[in-house]
């Protein structure tokens, strides 16, 4: 089994440049971990390549001949969030889960076609099932979910002290835009279940359904605070402010969204991320969030 339980060494390589240490020894304990999980999960390993995202690895792996996936995150990224909103949507327009560890960080996961995610598609026609799934997802979130005004409280308080910090890259008045909406809309946020990293990537073929939602950093909230990473992530593809417009408008309409609520959303979800994304040395998304601000925020 051992000999198939192979970390890839480009992940290996980062966990240990972020984490030190701490990085090293939860690298080298792996295999031993996906082994001691694969016993008592009664699975097989295959020969297949593990992919890995920034916090994470996922094997492939096989349980009475059916594909399924062992998903093992970073130690310190929990999974417990994860693992309670795929419980709670049960397949419903998002990757089944069959099993978790919480103390381990592991879910295993129904297998879906990695190889084919709405990033292939036609970006309305993309943005349109993502949409729908938007619909699709927002059930009652289970308790326990961090609720969106905490989020939106959080924003609110800290977006001028940031800006100020980096030496106003956002105007001013977009600032005072931004915390104002995080204010209004954190308060009056509902308590569905969101899946609040989908983006066209986080979008996986499947065989029981079309399309479904993988990877969700779940919040229990408003379904609109899903919309703006779908702005952000293919804005390259839409032509000038009407086309961003354009997009925004796919998006709700399939979603059946409060289009105000979804427009603040990717206002302030935009300059945070804008923020952030200078804080963490990043040049073309704060180039993104810039536009798609400036494209919502005139007429």
């Amino acid at each position: 089994m051992w000999s198939v339980i192979v970390v890839p060494a480009a992940f290996a390589e980062e966990r240990v440049r972020l984490s030190g240490e701490p990085g090293r020894r939860w690298i080298a304990g792996l295999p031993a971990l996906v082994a001691e999980l694969c016993d008592r999960w009664r699975l097989e390993p295959t020969a297949e390549p593990a992919m890995h995202g920034e916090l994470g690895v996922v094997f492939p792996v096989r349980r009475a001949g059916e594909a399924l996936v062992l998903k093992v995150g970073w130690l310190e990224h929990s999974t417990v969030d994860e693992a309670a909103a795929l419980r709670a949507w049960n397949g419903a327009g998002a990757v089944r889960l069959l099993d978790a560890d919480d103390d381990a960080g592991a879910l295993l996961l129904e297998r879906l076609d990695s190889r084919r995610s709405l990033r292939d598609l036609p970006l309305l026609a993309a943005a349109e099932i993502a949409g729908g799934l938007i619909r699709q997802l927002a059930i009652p979130a289970p308790d326990g979910i961090r609720p969106l005004g905490e989020i939106g409280g959080h924003v609110a308080d800290t977006v001028h002290m940031r800006n100020e910090r980096l030496g106003r890259p956002v105007r001013r008045p977009w600032a005072d835009l931004a915390a104002d909406l995080a204010r209004d809309l954190g308060v009056g946020a509902g308590s569905l279940l969101v899946h609040a990293d989908l983006h066209y990537g986080n979008v996986l073929a499947g065989r029981r359904q079309p399309w479904l939602a993988v990877d969700p950093k779940a919040v229990s909230g408003d379904p609109e605070h899903s919309v703006p990473e779908l702005m952000w992530t293919r804005l390259d593809e839409a032509v000038g402010p009407a086309g961003v417009r354009a997009l925004l408008d796919t998006i709700v309409r399939a979603g059946e969204l409060d289009a105000a609520k979804a427009r603040g959303w990717a206002i302030i979800r935009a300059i945070d991320y804008w923020l952030w994304g200078l804080e963490a040395g990043l040049t073309e998304d704060p180039l993104r969030c810039h536009r798609l601000v400036e494209a919502l925020t005139t007429t």
